[in-house]
C-alpha cells in the first residue's frame, strides 16, 4: 500500500526475484523427471555421466560421473555450455559439496589416436563410473550407453539439458578440463589453449601451421593443418636417440612419455639401484639457446610432481635421480650430452 517510488521499486524487484525462484523450481522439477523414474523403479543411487572434449584438436577427453542425493535440487544446473565460466565454477563447488559421490575419467590424446574418439569417450565414462567411491544402482548418460558397464543404464539425447544428474556431470567435467587446458598454455604457449581449450580456433590453427603440433595434439585430428615436421615429431626423434644412448650405457628403460595431470616425464629408467627420471631436449640449432636451458624451474617442478605420482604406484624402494639428455644439431653434426642429477628435490618439496 505504500506508494513511495523507492518502496514500489523494491516490491517490484522482490516480485521478480520470487518469480525467478518459482520458475527455476518448476524447471528443476522437469529436470528430475528421469531420476524420479529411476526412484519409482527402486533405484536409490542414480549417477549422471557426461563428457567434455570430443571435438578439440588437442587435449584429453574428460568425463564426470555424479550421484546426487535423492530429489536433490541445485539452482542453475544446466548444460555446461550454456553457463558462464563464473557460474560453472560456483556450481562446480556446490555440486561437489552436495553430491553423494563424484569422479573424473580422462583419456589422453595418444589413446584417442589409437582407438578413435568414440571408443575413448566410452573408456573415459567407464573410468568415471568405476572410480566412484559408491557404485550407483542406475546410470543416466548423455546420448550414449556405455559398453562393458553391467549397471542398468539409459542414454538420453541432450541429457545435459534434461537430467539434473547429467547436467551436474557436464559442469564438473567442463570445469576440470578447462582448468587443465589453461595449465597446458604455460607449457605449450604457441596455441592459445587458455582461450580455445584445444578447439580449432583461428589462433590455434595458425599456431599449428607456424610451430607444428605439440605432445597433447591429437594427430588423427590435425592432419589437414600440419605442413611441416612437428614439435612432437622432433621430440620423438630426440627421445629415440636418448633411449638408444641410455641403453648403450646400461640403463634399463621402464617407461616412455609417462603422463600424470599436466606433467610428463620423457623417459623413466633404472641403473645401479637408481630410479632415473630423464627429461629429453632436442634442438636443431643454438638460435634459441642450448637444449638444457628449456628445462626451466617451472618445468622441473612439473617433472617432480609427476615423478611423485609415479612413485606412489610402485613398491620397490629406489634412490631417485633427475637427469637431462640433450641433443643438439650444429653444422650438420649431432651432439649428445647426458647430465646426471641435473636437478633435485629440495628438502621442503620432499
Amino acid at each position: 500500500a505504500d506508494e513511495r517510488k523507492g518502496v514500489q521499486n523494491a516490491i517490484a524487484s522482490g516480485k521478480k526475484r520470487l518469480e525467478a525462484v518459482v520458475k527455476e523450481e518448476e524447471r528443476l522439477e522437469i529436470l528430475l523427471k528421469y531420476e524420479r523414474e529411476c526412484y519409482d523403479l527402486g533405484y536409490e543411487l542414480v549417477a549422471g555421466t557426461d563428457e567434455v572434449g570430443r571435438g578439440p584438436l588437442a587435449g584429453p577427453v574428460v568425463t564426470a560421473a555424479v550421484i546426487l542425493p535423492k530429489n536433490c535440487k541445485i539452482h542453475g544446473i544446466n548444460d555446461s555450455k550454456k553457463l558462464s565460466e563464473k557460474k560453472r565454477d560456483l556450481l562446480d563447488l556446490e555440486i561437489k559439496e552436495k553430491a553423494i559421490a563424484y569422479s573424473i575419467g580422462i583419456v589422453q590424446p595418444e589413446r584417442i589416436d589409437e582407438i578413435n574418439i568414440l571408443q575413448a569417450t566410452y573408456e573415459a565414462m567407464e573410468q568415471s563410473i568405476v572410480n566412484l567411491s559408491i557404485q550407483p544402482d542406475f546410470i543416466l548418460a548423455d546420448a550414449l550407453t556405455i559398453p562393458r558397464i553391467k549397471i542398468p543404464q539409459k542414454g538420453i539425447i541432450k541429457g545435459d539439458e534434461k537430467s539434473i544428474s547429467i547436467g551436474a556431470a557436464s559442469i564438473i567435467a567442463k570445469v576440470y578440463r578447462d582448468k587443465l587446458m589453461k595449465a597446458y598454455e604455460e607449457e605449450y604457449p604457441n596455441y592459445d589453449f587458455h582461450s580455445n581449450k584445444g578447439y580449432g580456433s583461428p589462433n590455434h590453427i595458425a599456431g599449428i601451421k607456424a610451430h607444428g603440433i605439440c605432445a597433447i595434439h591429437r594427430k588423427s585430428f590435425v592432419k589437414n593443418f600440419v605442413g611441416k615436421e612437428s614439435n612432437y615429431e622432433k621430440g620423438r626423434f630426440g627421445e629415440e636417440i636418448a633411449i638408444k644412448e641410455m641403453t648403450k650405457n646400461g640403463y634399463k628403460i621402464l617407461e616412455r612419455n609417462y603422463r600424470h595431470g599436466i606433467g610428463e616425464i620423457d623417459v623413466i629408467g633404472t641403473k645401479d639401484n637408481y630410479l632415473v627420471f630423464t627429461e629429453v631436449k632436442y634442438r636443431r640449432s643454438r638460435d634459441n639457446g642450448i637444449p638444457c636451458e628449456a628445462v626451466t624451474a617451472k618445468k622441473q617442478k612439473r617433472i617432480i610432481a609427476t615423478a611423485k605420482a609415479y612413485l606412489s604406484q610402485i613398491e620397490e624402494p629406489y634412490d631417485i635421480r633427475f637427469d637431462v639428455a640433450e641433443l643438439l644439431e650444429e653444422e650438420g653434426k649431432q651432439y649428445f650430452r647426458y647430465t646426471e642429477n641435473a636437478f633435485w628435490l629440495k628438502e621442503d618439496n620432499s
